[in-house]
């Protein structure tokens, strides 16, 4: 179900590393790269449906994040028509979402992306919190450097700046076997997929709290 003005009511996450470096997907037999995202089932709060996409598109649970911030309201984007289902050209005109910014208390090897049938991912990455938007499908790009913007307040830096480079971890590669070499798609050069590379992250820290909510939280539509 959409909302009056036709968009469909969505979240989207943005997973932090001990480092500050951001979660980053590519998607099933594509060359894009994005944020995990997905829509708000009626009924639910946009963090009852941030905490089940989180499960269903990566395979961590609520005790493997703590919530730092959120955006205050909804950032809307519109999809083009060649992108929209005939039945519901007219009606529906894209994703209005409230973003939230997450800090990962797991380890690397407890990322699943094949909990489901249907994942979105096929690999992923850390990378350094300001993405490239150029890898990022043209009508997110706009939500996506609102959504790093207002929510780069709520971060600390590490004192020590250091520019850590990763891998991408690949659906298929087996997690038992030893990690392969694979290309890393930001520098060119090769890197070590390797689990639990990156160190797991304290969540007892009382100052990361997330921001007050915002107002109509809770949906009244489902996801298609």
């Amino acid at each position: 179900m959409l909302d009056r003005e036709g968009f469909r009511p969505n979240v989207g996450i943005i997973l932090l590393n001990a480092q500050n470096e951001v979660w980053w997907g590519k998607r099933v037999r594509e060359h894009s790269w994005q944020f995990p995202q997905g829509g708000i089932k009626y009924g639910e709060t946009p963090e009852q449906a941030m905490y089940r996409e989180l499960e269903e598109e990566i395979g961590l649970r609520a005790e493997h994040v703590k919530i730092v911030g959120r955006t205050r309201d909804w950032l809307r984007y519109e999809v083009p028509d060649h992108f929209i289902k005939r039945e519901i050209r007219g009606h529906y005109r894209g994703q209005k979402q409230i973003w939230f910014l997450l800090r990962m208390c797991a380890r690397d090897n407890d990322v699943n992306l094949r909990l489901t049938d249907h994942p979105e991912f096929d690999a992923w990455r850390w990378h350094d919190y300001w993405v490239p938007l150029d890898v990022v499908i043209e009508f997110k790009r706009d939500v996506y450097q609102r959504a790093l913007q207002e929510l780069s307040r709520f971060l600390t830096w590490p004192a020590n700046g250091q520019d850590r480079r990763h891998g991408a971890r690949y659906l298929r590669q087996p997690r038992n076997n030893p990690p392969a070499a694979v290309q890393n798609n930001s520098t060119g050069n090769v890197a070590q997929a390797t689990a639990g590379s990156a160190p797991t992250a304290q969540c007892g820290n009382a100052a990361e709290t997330a921001p007050a909510t915002a107002s109509n939280d809770t949906a009244t539509g489902k996801d298609s």
